[in-house]
């Protein structure tokens, strides 16, 4: 039971996500059919929880006239920027961004990028669930690669 615990914190922590809980868990031998939904849906929990404590810090932090304009300057400042390619790849840009399981790529990094961009709730929700869906198969693939690559060359020594 504590394993699953563990699991599930290194899932929802911002450094670590799905890239650190999912190769945990396969190495705590936890078959991937298992290991795989259970840790996609944690980390896919992270979207309305990031937008549950965002809307609510933004609400309580904007009541002080510092927070406030220094806030509606780099909002509007990223928007400006990012105008074009929120239109052309908006949905499926925040999907590809999460899916990457790279460092500041991730469920976090993407809920709250597509928060100060002003993308849809449910738009962001669903594309951060396929993102991790991605990620998930990736890290997968690449943890599980690499334990048969290991038991191969410890067999053929």
């Amino acid at each position: 039971m504590m394993d699953w615990i563990w699991i599930a914190v290194l899932t929802l922590l911002p450094v670590t996500e799905l890239r650190g809980g999912l190769p945990y868990a396969l190495a705590l031998g936890t078959p991937w059919a298992l290991a795989y939904p259970y840790c996609v849906l944690l980390n896919f929990l992270v979207a309305p929880i990031a937008y549950l404590f965002l809307d609510s810090a933004h609400k309580l932090f904007c009541r002080w006239q510092f927070y406030s304009t220094i806030f509606d300057r780099l909002v509007e400042r990223a928007r400006r920027k990012l105008t074009k390619q929120v239109e052309r790849f908006g949905f499926w840009g925040v999907a590809v961004f999460v899916g990457i399981p790279l460092p500041i790529t991730g469920a976090w990094t993407g809920t709250l990028g597509a928060w100060v961009l002003g993308l849809s709730r449910w738009k962001t929700m669903l594309s951060v669930l396929i993102g991790v869906a991605i990620s998930g198969l990736i890290v997968s693939a690449v943890v599980l690669f690499g334990i048969e690559a290991l038991d191969f060359l410890i067999k053929h020594r």
